[in-house]
Protein backbone atom coordinates (compact mmCIF):
# COMPACT_ATOMS: atom_id res chain seq x y z
CA UNK A 1 0.00 0.00 0.00
CA UNK A 2 2.84 2.42 0.68
CA UNK A 3 3.21 2.93 -3.08
CA UNK A 4 3.27 0.05 -5.56
CA UNK A 5 6.77 -1.01 -6.52
CA UNK A 6 7.83 -0.47 -10.10
CA UNK A 7 7.07 -3.45 -12.26
CA UNK A 8 9.33 -4.47 -15.10
CA UNK A 9 8.74 -7.15 -17.65
CA UNK A 10 11.82 -8.88 -19.01
CA UNK A 11 11.06 -9.35 -22.66
CA UNK A 12 13.24 -11.86 -24.51
CA UNK A 13 12.93 -13.11 -28.04
CA UNK A 14 12.95 -16.52 -29.70
CA UNK A 15 15.83 -17.01 -32.10
CA UNK A 16 16.25 -19.63 -34.78
CA UNK A 17 19.58 -21.02 -36.01
CA UNK A 18 19.64 -21.09 -39.80
CA UNK A 19 23.43 -21.64 -40.08
CA UNK A 20 22.91 -24.82 -42.14
CA UNK A 21 19.86 -26.23 -43.92
CA UNK A 22 20.09 -29.35 -41.77
CA UNK A 23 19.83 -27.60 -38.38
CA UNK A 24 16.44 -27.70 -36.69
CA UNK A 25 15.12 -24.43 -35.22
CA UNK A 26 15.76 -24.16 -31.50
CA UNK A 27 14.44 -21.73 -28.92
CA UNK A 28 17.22 -20.02 -26.99
CA UNK A 29 14.98 -17.83 -24.79
CA UNK A 30 11.34 -17.54 -23.85
CA UNK A 31 9.12 -14.65 -23.00
CA UNK A 32 8.94 -14.09 -19.24
CA UNK A 33 5.41 -14.42 -17.87
CA UNK A 34 3.61 -11.19 -17.07
CA UNK A 35 2.64 -10.49 -13.46
CA UNK A 36 -0.99 -11.27 -12.72
CA UNK A 37 -3.60 -8.50 -12.61
CA UNK A 38 -4.74 -7.45 -9.13
CA UNK A 39 -8.19 -8.83 -10.01
CA UNK A 40 -10.42 -9.32 -13.05
CA UNK A 41 -12.59 -6.52 -14.49
CA UNK A 42 -15.73 -8.39 -13.39
CA UNK A 43 -14.40 -8.64 -9.83
CA UNK A 44 -13.59 -4.93 -9.87
CA UNK A 45 -17.13 -4.07 -10.94
CA UNK A 46 -18.48 -6.33 -8.21
CA UNK A 47 -16.35 -4.47 -5.65
CA UNK A 48 -17.68 -1.11 -6.87
CA UNK A 49 -21.29 -2.32 -6.79
CA UNK A 50 -20.81 -3.77 -3.30
CA UNK A 51 -19.34 -0.48 -2.13
CA UNK A 52 -22.35 1.50 -3.38
CA UNK A 53 -24.82 -0.89 -1.75
CA UNK A 54 -23.20 -1.08 1.68
CA UNK A 55 -22.27 2.59 1.72
CA UNK A 56 -25.95 3.46 1.33
CA UNK A 57 -26.91 1.10 4.14
CA UNK A 58 -24.28 2.56 6.45
CA UNK A 59 -25.07 6.18 5.60
CA UNK A 60 -28.79 5.74 6.23
CA UNK A 61 -28.21 5.55 10.01
CA UNK A 62 -24.53 6.58 10.19
CA UNK A 63 -23.41 3.06 11.00
CA UNK A 64 -19.66 3.37 11.46
CA UNK A 65 -19.06 -0.35 11.94
CA UNK A 66 -20.83 -1.22 8.70
CA UNK A 67 -19.06 1.58 6.85
CA UNK A 68 -15.76 0.15 8.06
CA UNK A 69 -16.40 -2.95 5.94
CA UNK A 70 -16.21 -0.97 2.67
CA UNK A 71 -14.01 2.04 3.52
CA UNK A 72 -10.59 2.55 5.04
CA UNK A 73 -7.79 5.10 5.21
CA UNK A 74 -8.42 8.78 4.54
CA UNK A 75 -11.82 8.17 2.96
CA UNK A 76 -13.13 6.46 6.10
CA UNK A 77 -11.83 9.34 8.24
CA UNK A 78 -13.61 11.83 5.98
CA UNK A 79 -16.89 9.90 6.00
CA UNK A 80 -16.91 9.47 9.78
CA UNK A 81 -16.31 13.21 10.21
CA UNK A 82 -19.39 13.83 8.07
CA UNK A 83 -21.38 11.55 10.38
CA UNK A 84 -20.06 13.46 13.40
CA UNK A 85 -20.95 16.83 11.90
CA UNK A 86 -24.49 15.66 11.10
CA UNK A 87 -24.98 14.31 14.61
CA UNK A 88 -24.06 17.71 16.02
CA UNK A 89 -26.97 19.36 14.23
CA UNK A 90 -30.50 19.59 15.63
CA UNK A 91 -32.71 16.94 14.08
CA UNK A 92 -34.65 19.60 12.19
CA UNK A 93 -31.47 20.78 10.46
CA UNK A 94 -30.39 17.35 9.27
CA UNK A 95 -30.98 16.80 5.57
CA UNK A 96 -32.72 13.51 4.71
CA UNK A 97 -30.38 10.94 3.25
CA UNK A 98 -30.78 10.19 -0.44
CA UNK A 99 -29.47 6.82 -1.72
CA UNK A 100 -27.11 6.84 -4.69
CA UNK A 101 -24.84 4.47 -6.61
CA UNK A 102 -21.95 4.52 -9.02
CA UNK A 103 -22.80 3.87 -12.66
CA UNK A 104 -21.02 0.59 -13.36
CA UNK A 105 -21.61 0.84 -17.10
CA UNK A 106 -19.58 4.06 -17.44
CA UNK A 107 -16.81 3.09 -15.02
CA UNK A 108 -13.26 3.13 -16.39
CA UNK A 109 -11.13 0.46 -14.72
CA UNK A 110 -7.38 0.81 -14.18
CA UNK A 111 -6.26 -2.57 -12.89
CA UNK A 112 -2.49 -2.93 -12.49
CA UNK A 113 -0.47 -6.08 -12.86
CA UNK A 114 1.26 -6.75 -9.55
CA UNK A 115 4.11 -9.03 -8.59
CA UNK A 116 3.67 -11.75 -5.97
CA UNK A 117 3.69 -10.30 -2.48
CA UNK A 118 2.60 -6.80 -3.49
CA UNK A 119 -0.53 -5.40 -1.85
CA UNK A 120 -3.34 -5.56 -4.37
CA UNK A 121 -5.20 -2.44 -5.44
CA UNK A 122 -6.93 -0.89 -8.42
CA UNK A 123 -8.24 2.51 -9.47
CA UNK A 124 -11.49 3.39 -11.20
CA UNK A 125 -12.85 6.52 -12.82
CA UNK A 126 -16.47 6.77 -11.69
CA UNK A 127 -19.68 8.73 -12.13
CA UNK A 128 -22.65 8.71 -9.78
CA UNK A 129 -24.95 9.84 -12.61
CA UNK A 130 -26.00 7.45 -15.35
CA UNK A 131 -25.07 8.60 -18.81
CA UNK A 132 -22.46 11.08 -17.57
CA UNK A 133 -18.75 10.65 -18.10
CA UNK A 134 -16.70 9.82 -15.00
CA UNK A 135 -15.38 12.83 -13.09
CA UNK A 136 -13.81 11.23 -10.03
CA UNK A 137 -11.07 8.68 -9.44
CA UNK A 138 -11.28 6.16 -6.62
CA UNK A 139 -8.74 3.71 -5.22
CA UNK A 140 -9.73 0.29 -3.84
CA UNK A 141 -7.37 -1.91 -1.85
CA UNK A 142 -7.72 -5.54 -0.87
CA UNK A 143 -8.03 -6.53 2.78
CA UNK A 144 -6.96 -10.20 2.58
CA UNK A 145 -7.72 -10.86 6.24
CA UNK A 146 -11.39 -10.09 5.63
CA UNK A 147 -11.40 -11.22 1.98
CA UNK A 148 -12.89 -7.98 0.70
CA UNK A 149 -12.07 -4.82 -1.22
CA UNK A 150 -12.41 -1.40 0.43
CA UNK A 151 -12.33 2.10 -1.02
CA UNK A 152 -9.57 4.18 0.56
CA UNK A 153 -9.56 7.32 -1.56
CA UNK A 154 -11.73 9.25 -3.98
CA UNK A 155 -10.90 12.53 -5.73
CA UNK A 156 -13.26 14.80 -7.62
CA UNK A 157 -11.50 15.90 -10.81
CA UNK A 158 -11.85 19.35 -12.36
CA UNK A 159 -12.45 17.88 -15.79
CA UNK A 160 -14.25 14.95 -17.39
CA UNK A 161 -11.14 14.47 -19.54
CA UNK A 162 -9.37 11.66 -17.73
CA UNK A 163 -5.60 11.09 -17.67
CA UNK A 164 -4.43 8.84 -20.49
CA UNK A 165 -3.41 5.71 -18.58
CA UNK A 166 -1.09 3.29 -20.39
CA UNK A 167 -2.80 -0.07 -20.91
CA UNK A 168 -1.38 -3.31 -22.29
CA UNK A 169 -3.01 -5.45 -24.97
CA UNK A 170 -5.25 -7.11 -22.40
CA UNK A 171 -6.37 -3.72 -21.02
CA UNK A 172 -4.38 -3.83 -17.78
CA UNK A 173 -2.43 -0.92 -16.32
CA UNK A 174 1.13 -0.71 -15.05
CA UNK A 175 1.77 0.29 -11.44
CA UNK A 176 4.85 2.41 -10.79
CA UNK A 177 6.50 3.52 -7.56
CA UNK A 178 4.74 6.50 -5.98
CA UNK A 179 7.64 7.19 -3.58
CA UNK A 180 11.33 7.71 -4.41
CA UNK A 181 10.74 7.29 -8.12
CA UNK A 182 13.74 8.80 -9.90
CA UNK A 183 12.13 8.21 -13.29
CA UNK A 184 9.50 10.90 -12.61
CA UNK A 185 9.72 14.66 -12.21
CA UNK A 186 8.07 14.37 -8.77
CA UNK A 187 6.96 11.69 -6.34
CA UNK A 188 4.12 11.57 -3.82
CA UNK A 189 6.17 13.18 -1.05
CA UNK A 190 7.15 16.16 -3.18
CA UNK A 191 3.59 16.56 -4.45
CA UNK A 192 2.24 16.48 -0.90
CA UNK A 193 4.74 19.12 0.22
CA UNK A 194 3.79 21.33 -2.74
CA UNK A 195 0.07 21.05 -1.96
CA UNK A 196 0.73 22.03 1.66
CA UNK A 197 2.80 24.97 0.42
CA UNK A 198 -0.13 26.15 -1.72
CA UNK A 199 -2.26 26.34 1.42
CA UNK A 200 0.35 27.68 3.84
CA UNK A 201 2.23 30.24 1.70
CA UNK A 202 0.18 30.53 -1.47
CA UNK A 203 2.72 28.39 -3.31
CA UNK A 204 5.66 30.72 -2.68
CA UNK A 205 8.21 28.09 -1.71
CA UNK A 206 7.48 24.95 -3.75
CA UNK A 207 3.83 24.95 -4.80
CA UNK A 208 4.16 27.10 -7.92
CA UNK A 209 7.46 25.45 -8.81
CA UNK A 210 6.22 21.86 -8.61
CA UNK A 211 2.79 22.52 -10.14
CA UNK A 212 1.85 24.17 -13.40
CA UNK A 213 -1.18 26.47 -13.00
CA UNK A 214 -4.42 24.43 -13.01
CA UNK A 215 -7.91 24.99 -11.60
CA UNK A 216 -7.07 22.87 -8.59
CA UNK A 217 -3.75 24.52 -7.74
CA UNK A 218 -5.20 28.02 -8.28
CA UNK A 219 -8.09 27.14 -5.99
CA UNK A 220 -5.72 26.13 -3.19
CA UNK A 221 -3.73 29.34 -3.58
CA UNK A 222 -6.97 31.35 -3.51
CA UNK A 223 -7.96 29.65 -0.25
CA UNK A 224 -4.71 30.93 1.23
CA UNK A 225 -5.11 34.49 -0.10
CA UNK A 226 -8.78 34.72 0.96
CA UNK A 227 -7.86 33.64 4.50
CA UNK A 228 -5.39 36.53 4.81
CA UNK A 229 -8.21 39.11 4.60
CA UNK A 230 -11.05 37.05 6.03
CA UNK A 231 -11.29 38.87 9.38
CA UNK A 232 -9.77 42.21 8.42
CA UNK A 233 -8.07 43.77 11.44
CA UNK A 234 -10.15 41.73 13.90
CA UNK A 235 -8.40 38.38 13.50
CA UNK A 236 -6.13 36.07 11.55
CA UNK A 237 -6.54 32.83 9.64
CA UNK A 238 -3.41 30.72 9.11
CA UNK A 239 -2.84 27.35 7.44
CA UNK A 240 -0.24 24.79 8.45
CA UNK A 241 0.70 21.19 7.78
CA UNK A 242 -0.37 18.52 10.28
CA UNK A 243 0.58 14.99 11.25
CA UNK A 244 -0.57 12.84 8.37
CA UNK A 245 -1.43 9.21 9.17
CA UNK A 246 -2.43 8.57 5.55
CA UNK A 247 0.91 8.29 3.76
CA UNK A 248 -0.05 5.57 1.27
CA UNK A 249 0.08 6.65 -2.36
CA UNK A 250 -0.79 4.92 -5.64
CA UNK A 251 0.66 5.53 -9.08
CA UNK A 252 -0.18 4.33 -12.59
CA UNK A 253 1.94 4.78 -15.70
CA UNK A 254 0.49 7.20 -18.24
CA UNK A 255 0.76 6.91 -22.01
CA UNK A 256 3.40 9.67 -22.18
CA UNK A 257 5.73 7.80 -19.82
CA UNK A 258 4.75 9.82 -16.76
CA UNK A 259 2.32 8.80 -14.02
CA UNK A 260 -0.98 9.54 -12.37
CA UNK A 261 -0.30 9.72 -8.62
CA UNK A 262 -3.10 9.54 -6.05
CA UNK A 263 -2.12 10.61 -2.53
CA UNK A 264 -3.50 12.24 0.63
CA UNK A 265 -2.53 15.07 2.95
CA UNK A 266 -3.64 16.65 6.24
CA UNK A 267 -3.58 20.36 7.04
CA UNK A 268 -4.93 22.73 9.67
CA UNK A 269 -6.52 26.16 9.58
CA UNK A 270 -6.30 28.25 12.74
CA UNK A 271 -8.59 31.26 13.16
CA UNK A 272 -7.76 33.61 16.04
CA UNK A 273 -8.97 36.96 17.36
CA UNK A 274 -6.58 39.90 17.08
CA UNK A 275 -7.00 41.10 20.67
CA UNK A 276 -8.97 40.58 23.87
CA UNK A 277 -12.59 41.61 23.82
CA UNK A 278 -13.26 39.75 20.59
CA UNK A 279 -14.60 36.21 20.17
CA UNK A 280 -15.25 33.65 17.46
CA UNK A 281 -18.75 32.21 17.53
CA UNK A 282 -18.84 28.66 16.11
CA UNK A 283 -21.33 28.00 13.33
CA UNK A 284 -23.94 25.28 13.43
CA UNK A 285 -21.72 22.90 11.45
CA UNK A 286 -19.05 23.27 14.17
CA UNK A 287 -21.42 22.23 16.93
CA UNK A 288 -20.32 18.60 17.09
CA UNK A 289 -16.82 19.68 18.08
CA UNK A 290 -17.22 23.14 19.64
CA UNK A 291 -20.70 22.92 21.24
CA UNK A 292 -21.70 26.55 20.57
CA UNK A 293 -19.03 27.79 23.00
CA UNK A 294 -17.35 31.09 21.93
CA UNK A 295 -13.61 30.78 21.42
CA UNK A 296 -10.56 33.00 21.22
CA UNK A 297 -9.15 30.72 18.53
CA UNK A 298 -10.25 27.63 16.61
CA UNK A 299 -8.01 25.09 14.85
CA UNK A 300 -9.72 23.05 12.16
CA UNK A 301 -8.15 19.84 10.84
CA UNK A 302 -8.75 18.75 7.24
CA UNK A 303 -8.02 15.41 5.58
CA UNK A 304 -7.77 15.62 1.80
CA UNK A 305 -7.31 13.31 -1.18
CA UNK A 306 -5.32 14.64 -4.13
CA UNK A 307 -4.63 13.62 -7.72
CA UNK A 308 -1.79 14.83 -9.93
CA UNK A 309 -0.25 13.90 -13.26
CA UNK A 310 3.55 13.83 -13.24
CA UNK A 311 5.75 13.91 -16.36
CA UNK A 312 8.75 11.69 -16.85
CA UNK A 313 10.93 14.70 -17.66
CA UNK A 314 11.85 17.62 -15.41
CA UNK A 315 8.70 19.60 -16.09
CA UNK A 316 5.98 20.86 -13.72
CA UNK A 317 3.33 18.41 -12.57
CA UNK A 318 -0.39 19.13 -12.82
CA UNK A 319 -2.74 18.98 -9.85
CA UNK A 320 -5.99 17.81 -11.47
CA UNK A 321 -8.26 17.59 -8.43
CA UNK A 322 -8.53 17.37 -4.66
CA UNK A 323 -11.29 16.68 -2.14
CA UNK A 324 -11.18 17.73 1.52
CA UNK A 325 -13.25 17.16 4.66
CA UNK A 326 -12.98 18.76 8.08
CA UNK A 327 -12.27 16.01 10.60
CA UNK A 328 -11.83 18.00 13.83
CA UNK A 329 -12.13 21.44 15.44
CA UNK A 330 -10.83 22.63 18.79
CA UNK A 331 -9.79 25.77 20.61
CA UNK A 332 -9.75 27.55 23.99
CA UNK A 333 -13.12 28.88 25.20
CA UNK A 334 -13.47 32.50 26.30
CA UNK A 335 -12.20 33.00 29.88
CA UNK A 336 -15.74 33.71 31.09
CA UNK A 337 -16.93 30.37 29.71
CA UNK A 338 -13.96 28.55 31.25
CA UNK A 339 -14.75 30.00 34.66
CA UNK A 340 -18.40 29.10 34.29
CA UNK A 341 -17.51 25.50 33.40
Amino acid sequence: MAGAACLTMALTSCTTDHSTPHTKPTTSASTAPKPDPALSPDQAREAIARYSKINNEANADRNRRLLDTVEDGPLYAMSVSDYTETEGLPTADREPYEPWSYDIASAKLYIPRLADGQARWFAAALSSEKGKAPSRVAVFTERPRHERWEMVSVVDLDSHKLPDIALDREGYATAVAAHDNKQLAADADLLRAAVLDNFTTGGTNTGTKVFAPTKASRRQIKVHSDAATRFGDKGTSVFDGADNPHTDAYALKTADGGALILFSHTHTQTDAVAHSGLQINPGKHDRAWLHDVPRTSITYTFVCNDAATVPAKAQPSRLIGYTCARTNASGPPLPSWTARA
